[in-house]
């Protein structure tokens, strides 16, 4: 079985993820951390160096390594069910469980984390709402 939380950036994937797969005892994967780890590059780094795209391939293919594992529960990325084909996948592959949070408390979560997240890094305050 494989438990997908889905949601967007800085909902509380990886937190709550960790929380659920030891209640379960199943194992936990945060698939941005995966695509380090395969790659040995910050997410930063992958998007500063080659673009979101090259990013979004090495996700999907990531997805798909991953839909071979069982017992997991897996912290998507925010933008991981938007891109190719990977909703589906992850709704062929298990459960998906979306994790919405309040529009304030979001904004004040990524305003602080924003120099982590390539994709809002250079936002402002308006632009971030």
């Amino acid at each position: 079985m494989r438990i997908f939380l889905i949601g967007f950036m800085g909902c509380g994937k990886t937190t709550l993820g960790k929380k659920l797969a030891r209640t379960l005892n199943y194992n936990f994967i945060d698939l941005d951390s995966y695509i380090e780890n395969k790659t040995t590059k910050k997410i930063t780094e992958i998007f500063d160096k080659k673009g979101e795209q090259y990013f979004r391939d090495l996700e999907k293919e990531s997805l798909n390594e991953i839909c071979k594992m069982d017992n997991l529960v897996i912290a998507t990325g925010g933008g991981t069910p938007c891109f190719f084909n990977n909703m589906q996948k992850i709704l062929d592959n298990g459960k998906a469980i979306y994790l919405k949070m309040e529009i304030e408390d979001l904004l004040e979560r990524l305003e602080t984390e924003k120099s982590q997240r390539p994709l809002i890094k250079n936002k402002s305050a308006k632009e971030l709402r």
